[in-house]
């Protein structure tokens, strides 16, 4: 199989691992983007000698330039060269990996050009999902998941002929290294704590938000764009062991699961080789050591960024962006360790009581919905500053 990609957040997790993929399986890198980081992207710009390499930061840009003038690469800098690097010409694929909003414009980019998009940006989606949906179905493109959780989903629907088969959809959650304490427990945690993940090796952010359980809630809002679905028809269930990575249950009652070790280079791949699967770099599932598989309800007074969450999702309009606009702003706060971890549940709430949910959705109230949400949590991280 021949792909040619564009890996678009390539110095994060995701696309450290897509390009661990795109080794293995002998694929082609025509660009790379990605914001700052200057010695990952020349390193990895040296290694698979794509065309273009772009950096969100124009200073970033310009240092990046001079590093690379031995070589051929064209190199560009701001939203305008991340989104050349979406669109590029002789890219059949891009991986949507950049974090946050941030990755809405590059991800519908790829769309407009036709590419086939493997998506791992769930804020894209989840700020804009209908929006995003809509243009992926009239551009004829796929858009096929990246996020282990939904990756699971997709590979169970693949025996489904019909969409009213479903029952429901369940989202596994790791429960994240603070699964089983109380709300009180939780006043004092800190950001080293909050970290220390128990199964998966993510990216800062969405450790933290692996770690409040609002990661569920922005998978609980990517899945119902991706597969069209109500929110009373998704479920989420904690499994500590992270196995599994989802189910779907179908009208007849039957449960279908998909397994695999906590490793996110096999959805990348599958997201890249569909509808084929091919050997690859993931690890293999020893089902021999898999002692137990638990399972729990989450606790959402415990946890209330799921709540909140799934408020949104049924609220609907501009309300999952507010959430997600505040939810940025706060968790980088908690990082900066300038507010307490149950801070973040605070701001977004904050922000979503303050902020009409009213008008036509589309991406400038996107946008405006997004600013909005900033303005406020930045304001309320200042009441909330230690």
């Amino acid at each position: 199989m021949e792909r040619t990609l564009s890996i678009l957040g390539s110095t994060g997790s995701i696309g450290i691992q897509s390009l661990d993929v795109a080794e293995t399986c002998g694929f082609r890198v025509a660009a790379l983007a990605a914001g700052s980081n200057v010695t990952r992207l020349e390193q990895q710009a040296r290694k698979c000698k794509p065309s273009l390499v772009a950096a969100a930061d124009e200073t970033a840009a310009a240092d990046l330039k001079l590093r690379l003038r031995d070589t051929d690469i064209r190199v560009v800098g701001g939203e305008e060269g991340v989104l050349e690097a979406a669109s590029i010409s002789h890219a059949d694929t891009v991986v949507a990996a950049v974090v946050g909003i941030a990755g809405l414009k590059p991800t519908l980019a790829a769309i407009e050009a036709r590419k086939r998009v493997a998506l791992a940006n769930k804020e894209t989606l989840v700020c804009a999902g209908e929006i995003v949906m809509q243009r992926a179905r009239e551009c004829s493109v796929p858009l096929l998941p990246v996020d282990s959780e939904h990756s699971a989903i997709f590979q169970c629907l693949q025996g489904s002929r019909e969409h009213r088969e479903i029952k429901r959809i369940i989202l596994t959650a790791s429960g994240g290294p603070f699964f089983g304490r109380t709300r009180e427990e939780l006043e004092g945690v800190t950001v080293e704590q909050a970290l220390r993940h128990p199964n998966w090796s993510m990216g800062a952010k969405v450790t933290i938000d692996s770690a409040s359980l609002m990661n569920k809630g922005l998978e609980f809002l990517e899945a119902m764009a991706l597969f069209s679905l109500p929110p009373e028809k998704i479920s989420v269930l904690v499994h500590r062991e992270s196995i599994i990575h989802s189910m779907v249950e179908y009208c007849d009652n039957a449960v279908l699961a998909q397994m695999g070790t906590p490793d996110m280079r096999l959805p990348i791949q599958y997201a890249l080789t569909w509808p084929h699967r091919q050997p690859g770099p993931a690890t293999e599932l020893n089902l021999l050591a898999c002692q137990n598989l638990s399972f729990a309800a989450p606790d959402l007074e415990a946890f209330p960024c799921l709540a909140l969450a799934m408020n949104a999702a049924k609220e609907g309009g501009i309300a999952p962006a507010v959430l997600n606009g505040a939810n940025e702003v706060a968790v980088a706060s908690f990082l900066r360790g300038e507010i307490g971890f149950l801070d973040i549940p605070r701001i977004v709430s904050a922000a979503l009581s303050r902020i009409s949910n009213r008008g036509t959705l589309n991406l400038e109230a996107v946008f405006q919905a997004d600013a909005e949400a900033r303005r406020i949590a930045t304001k309320e991280i200042a009441r909330f500053m230690r």
